[in-house]
């Protein structure tokens, strides 16, 4: 099981030193990957009463600039985790995405999601509404800018006459791995993803909804065994045996992947996200 880490998006700060010091720390100790979340807007709860979640006040370092500066300090993996793409134009994030890749070595793991923000599809000019029907069209768009040199597609959102990006990936493919738990989701990423993101503990509930995506996998085909799954350690939830204890779970359940999150821990310094690895990893079977 590869075991990476959470980039502490929203308490890390903007000082480009502590990112590289940070991302230079994790490839030392031995991680293999480092996971970004996406958001591009925080809305204002003043007005919205009703509001849970990421607000302005929390800072996100934009994955495909932050990737683009790491390609050139490190050699860990880099992945979206998730980023959301049915708010985002299709064509140009498989150019962003193409440019990570050849900068990184071929090391760009696209993990996608439909989001759950209107205020960002909004600003964005994005329909909130479709987005599930979107996103399946756009994996199709993606992998086929990633692997042609001229495409020509005519979808129901999407419409891309005898045009190309260059360069493109290495490997003319980037794994696109998907996250959430809710039905539609699984069936989705069983016909479509590399990889899934669970959201979730390693109990009962997860247990049923990896064996009903391995249901969705036979049906179309697939081999569950190829396919990736990366799990998630919060630091906030316990100490280092509880933490070990779920990466134990996650494991049986069939992990292929571990990342460990230190936001929401209460650390306030970098030092104490980077010793809260250190912990983790060096406690590793």
């Amino acid at each position: 099981m590869l075991s990476g880490v959470v980039f502490p998006q929203t308490e890390i700060g903007p000082d480009r030193q502590s990112i590289r010091d940070y991302a230079q720390a994790v490839e030392g100790l031995g991680y293999s990957h480092l996971v970004a979340y996406d958001h591009v807007l925080g809305a204002d709860p003043a007005r919205r009463p009703e509001w849970r979640g990421y607000t302005y006040r929390d800072q996100f370092h934009e994955p495909f600039v932050l990737f683009g500066y790491l390609a050139a300090l490190t050699s860990l993996e880099l992945v979206t985790g998730v980023m959301i793409l049915p708010q985002r134009q299709t064509a140009l994030v498989a150019k962003q995405a193409a440019e990570v890749d050849v900068l990184s070595g071929g090391k760009l793991r696209l993990g996608i999601g439909v989001g759950w923000n209107p205020v960002e599809y909004e600003a964005l000019g994005m329909d909130f509404h479709r987005r599930g029907r979107i996103v399946e069209e756009q994996i199709e768009l993606l992998r086929l800018l990633w692997s042609q040199e001229i495409v020509t597609y005519h979808g129901q959102f999407h419409t891309v006459n005898e045009a190309g990006i260059n360069p493109l990936p290495i490997h003319r493919s980037i794994p696109i791995w998907t996250g959430g738990r809710a039905d539609v989701l699984l069936r989705r990423t069983a016909r479509l993803a590399d990889g899934w993101f669970p959201l979730g503990r390693p109990n009962e509930q997860m247990q049923q909804a990896i064996q009903q995506l391995r249901v969705y996998l036979q049906e179309v085909g697939r081999d569950p065994a190829t396919f990736g799954i990366e799990a998630q350690i919060n630091a906030r939830d316990g100490n280092l045996d509880e933490w070990l204890r779920q990466t134990q779970q996650w494991q049986a359940l069939g992990a292929t992947h571990i990342c460990f999150n230190t936001m929401g821990a209460g650390f306030t310094t970098l030092a104490q996200h980077l010793e809260a690895i250190r912990r983790y990893k060096e406690a590793l079977p």
